[in-house]
């Protein structure tokens, strides 16, 4: 079994410890996913069913955790600020918001498959995906396999995916701080591991540098 090692943090001012996950599990292996694998992914969930792709592409668009997209009304779609309003779920108890900006035609296909217009119309509270976390995290697990991607390995999860969200976003420039604000994190040093990437990630930093 793979497990995951976590650096433990003191935060003084409240005197609160946070966990920061690694990119690395105990036997050095990969946590995240690549942009090739998540490019994979996200042309896989083409292939299926409407519900099922628009769930995949919400968490490849967004990097939120698979248990906050399954709490997604149809309220909290901003068709306005082209915006996805999500419950941040790992805040001790408090009800926060964070809003994430999405595409137009991320927006469209949402509307289209989940009717958000007309559900907003008629003030509908269900969730746009009526499925269990369980459910949910095997269907992920079932487009990465067929995405090519090896689904015995650590990193091919839903986790895995929202790991590699945040090193694409840093690596096109997206500041540190916004990109903490995204994934929801209580403090920017949770969101600083992601600097830590390698491989290709790594590289696209260093050229920036060389450059």
């Amino acid at each position: 079994m793979h497990k995951t090692t976590y650096s433990i943090c003191n935060i003084s001012r409240n005197r609160r410890k946070f966990t920061i996950p690694e990119l690395y599990d105990t036997d050095g292996q990969r946590l995240y996913l690549t942009q090739d694998e998540r490019r994979a992914f996200y042309d896989a969930a083409m292939d299926e069913d409407r519900k099922v792709r628009t769930f995949c592409h919400t968490l490849h668009d967004t990097g939120v955790r698979i248990s906050e997209a399954l709490v997604l009304r149809p309220s909290k779609v901003d068709l306005s600020e082209q915006a996805l309003i999500i419950r941040s779920l790992k805040k001790r108890g408090k009800i926060m918001y964070r809003a994430i900006p999405v595409q137009e035609g991320y927006l469209d296909t949402l509307d289209l498959v989940h009717n958000i217009r007309e559900a907003q119309k008629r003030k509908k509270i269900k969730p746009l995906w009526g499925w269990s976390r369980m459910h949910a995290w095997r269907l992920v697990k079932g487009v990465m396999d067929k995405a090519g991607i090896d689904t015995a390995l650590p990193h091919a999860t839903p986790k895995g995916l929202r790991h590699g969200f945040a090193i694409y976003a840093l690596s096109k420039d997206v500041p540190l701080n916004m990109v903490s604000k995204w994934l929801g994190h209580a403090d920017v040093k949770t969101t600083s591991i992601y600097v830590n990437a390698v491989g290709v990630e790594q590289r696209d930093f260093a050229e920036r540098m060389w450059s």
